[in-house]
């Protein structure tokens, strides 16, 4: 089976080691397996968030697509684009915003930061807060959904917004997927070994806090950064601490295990932090010093890069269209002159719909599982000492479903549970987050919806 993989980088600064080492390399690594399909964009529409510099975000764009190229990236072997060369990205956005809670993402990471400086400050919570900002997480999830990406490469501090694309795909899904899998359910990939790199100030490197080291600086500006780095008082001869050095880390990231192991045993022995330094950007320029000169090439050719950035976007667009259309139509954007080809009828016939599935356990009691079309089980009911009680009681809340109250019990787990009389009658499996306790509960309120329809 082929595994798609799709990475994004935004567009707004010059490429910097901890992009390279948190999303580039490994990403480009992961393109030349055989059995990959890589996707890898340009996030110009994010940038639209974070800047509003135009000829900064140019000049990124530029500098980023020239870095994924020299790095090693080989466009005929991958999908390569910008995302606003793809006009079903924001479309899907808006799509998947219909769906999206304002819960799920009242908890995105950056939102919540933002809140909470503003609060600090004595400030307006949402001072300062674009919709751009908040919905975020719907705009990834479009990028992520779009392409039914399997992995994504991303750093630990990017995990959360993989599991929000995948709570949102599970909502539409369920919403208008007729038993479907519209969507896959992407998955984290997190490379181990360094996932996020520290800044020259010890904190995760980053444009936002400028304590980047440029990617393809010269080897000048790069050792002039290098110095830079932040580290402890400790005197040539005395015992360093590699496990918390912000200088080990970035080494261990451009070494190899042996070379890892010798720099971790020499910063124990007392290594001086200026020939640590020197090491370190050994190391580093090593690595660098070919894409380098790539680079230097490619970024006084704009336009070949512009050529090769259009042949990606109509590549990735054959996929995107025609699925943007299958999307469309389910959620009952069709052509008037399409006819519905499914009817009450059809329904009734196909083997894929929600059912109560009854059973007796070794106990002696009965109980009754609610089954979603595509399998999956939804609830299971409490004991009862007759069937006939369960015959009676499914019709009773199929028929009478504005009796039937669902919602989330949190004391034991978040799992759903279904009312009926004011009595728990039934109950979902627990789940870890909130977002997946509500999915499951519309999952539940769409079968019983489903077996409404049947009647």
């Amino acid at each position: 089976m082929t595994t798609r993989v799709l990475t994004g980088i935004t567009t707004t600064g010059t490429p910097h080691l901890g992009n390279y080492a948190g999303a580039i390399r490994p990403a480009i690594q992961a393109s030349r397996q055989a059995d990959v399909d890589s996707f890898y964009f340009l996030a110009d529409y994010h940038a639209l968030i974070k800047c509003d510099d135009p000829a900064r975000i140019q000049k990124s764009r530029l500098e980023l697509a020239a870095t994924w190229l020299a790095s090693g990236l080989n466009p005929e072997k991958v999908t390569f684009y910008r995302q606003s060369d793809i006009p079903e990205i924001p479309e899907l956005t808006w799509l998947l915003t219909c769906v999206s809670a304002k819960g799920l993402l009242n908890r995105a990471h950056a939102y919540k930061a933002s809140v909470d400086k503003n609060l600090e400050q004595n400030e307006d919570p949402d001072a300062g807060i674009t919709m751009g900002l908040f919905c975020y997480p719907v705009l990834m999830a479009a990028d992520i959904l779009m392409f039914n990406a399997h992995k994504i490469p991303v750093g630990r501090d990017q995990i959360q917004h993989v599991e929000m694309a995948r709570d949102i795909a599970q909502r539409f899904n369920m919403l208008f997927g007729q038993g479907k899998e519209l969507f896959t359910l992407p998955e984290a990939q997190i490379e181990e070994a360094v996932a996020t790199l520290p800044g020259l100030d010890g904190r995760k490197m980053s444009k936002s806090y400028d304590n980047t080291i440029p990617l393809f600086s010269s080897e000048k500006q790069l050792k002039e950064a290098i110095l830079k780095i932040v580290t402890d008082s400790k005197q040539p001869g005395e015992a360093k601490d590699p496990d918390n050095s912000h200088l080990f880390t970035i080494y261990k990231a451009f070494a190899t295990p042996e070379q890892t192991n010798t720099f971790y045993k020499e910063l124990k022995d007392g290594l001086a932090w200026g020939e640590a330094k020197q090491q370190l950007f050994t190391v580093i320029n090593n690595e660098l010093a070919e894409p380098r000169e790539r680079y230097q090439e490619l970024i006084t050719q704009p336009e070949k890069i512009e050529e090769i950035l259009q042949a990606g976007a109509a590549k990735a667009r054959k996929l995107a269209t025609p699925f943007l259309q299958e999307l469309r139509e389910s959620v009952g954007l069709r052509s008037f002159k399409q006819q519905l080809t499914t009817t009450k009828k059809e329904k009734k016939k196909s083997s894929k719909t929600a059912r109560f599935v009854s059973f007796r356990e070794k106990d002696g009691n009965f109980h009754f599982r609610l089954v979603a079309a595509n399998g999956e089980e939804l609830l299971l009911s409490k004991g009862f000492a007759n069937p006939k009680e369960i015959g009676e009681l499914t019709n009773q809340i199929i028929n009478q479903q504005h009796e039937v109250n669902i919602e989330i019990k949190d004391a034991e787990g978040k799992r759903c549970v279904l009312y009926w009389n004011a009595e728990i009658i039934a109950e979902s499996e627990s789940y870890s987050s909130i977002e997946q306790a509500e999915n499951s509960c519309l999952a539940i309120k769409h079968a019983l919806q489903e077996l409404a329809e049947q009647e």
